[in-house]
């Protein structure tokens, strides 16, 4: 028998329970998609690429003569492109120093023309020897534009081969610095003909034994009795760990050359490497006069080779 036909109201309430689910799961659907919408967020930023040195722009670091006493050196730009390019901040990664190298004269910018090079200065700062002798540096440029910048990293080709050997004198002389100190601490000059005396000061710190072999002579100072062949000044001073007071030793000086040109144009004369044993090492390390006594060594080597003023 077949069930009774439903009546118009009620047919008319079903379907309204009908539209009304549906409406229901439409919302739910809409606003499922809202919600992965909003945790999604917008597409992300495809980031810019890492700056790069114009093309035909190369980047290295060496150390001029005049460049050794102030312990600086020169990060030098070629430019190879057909536009000039201008420098602003420099700065020398290397971990055989404590710190970065950086520009001497801050708040500089240069500009390297097309086919030109600029060597732009930077002060060295100490050592750290915890680092190896044959480390790498790095070089960070900011190249400026008319309305931005944009800092460059590129590796720092050591052209004339310096910062290994700088690391390790500089190192030795720091290990060096367990057994005694090295100073020179006066000079007097002398008449034409007669050697003058440079004054260099051992002082023991206490803490280990070396012996100080001698000094080269430079290129443009020599010592007294020695012949033409002979480079070095003995001194085999030896410091043990129980001294304790200073020993100073008069090193006959005399002008290696008359030049003019050697006095006006001098750069390392007055740099003595120092020979020396430490520790089972044997190796060197250079000392400086320093500033005021240089120029007075420069001034007695023109008395006594007669073009003095």
């Amino acid at each position: 028998m077949p069930p009774p036909a439903a009546s118009p109201g009620a047919r008319l309430a079903a379907v309204l329970r009908t539209v009304r689910a549906r409406r229901a799961v439409a919302a739910a659907v809409v606003a499922t998609g809202l919600v992965v919408s909003g945790c999604a967020g917008p597409p992300a930023a495809t980031p810019d690429p890492t700056p790069t040195l114009p093309e035909g722009v190369t980047v290295e670091i060496a150390q001029l003569r005049a460049d050794v006493a102030p312990r600086q050196a020169q990060v030098r730009v070629l430019n190879g492109s057909d536009t000039p390019i201008m420098v602003r901040d420099v700065r020398v990664d290397d971990p055989r120093f404590d710190g970065p190298a950086t520009r001497v004269i801050a708040d500089r910018a240069s500009t390297v023309r097309p086919g030109g090079m600029v060597d732009i200065r930077v002060q060295l700062p100490s050592v750290d020897c915890t680092a190896p002798d044959d480390a790498e540096a790095e070089v960070v440029l900011e190249l400026v534009g008319e309305s931005s910048s944009a800092e460059v990293t590129v590796p720092a080709p050591d052209a004339l081969g310096f910062l290994a050997p700088l690391h390790a004198r500089e190192c030795l002389q720091e290990r060096m610095a367990d057994a005694a100190t090295l100073a020179f601490t006066g000079f007097q000059p002398s008449p034409p003909g007669e050697p003058a005396a440079l004054e260099l000061t051992v002082t023991p710190t206490g803490a280990g034994e070396a012996t100080v072999v001698g000094l080269e002579r430079t290129n443009l100072l020599e010592f007294a009795g020695s012949s033409a062949q002979e480079e070095l000044h003995p001194l085999g001073l030896t410091v043990l760990a129980t001294d304790t007071e200073p020993v100073v030793v008069q090193i006959p000086l005399l002008p290696f050359r008359c030049d003019p040109h050697a006095v006006l144009e001098d750069k390392r004369g007055t740099i003595f490497d120092v020979r020396v044993e430490h520790g089972g090492e044997s190796g060197e390390f250079t000392l400086f006069v320093g500033d005021e006594m240089r120029g007075r060594i420069l001034t007695w080597v023109g008395d006594w080779c007669g073009f003095g003023s």
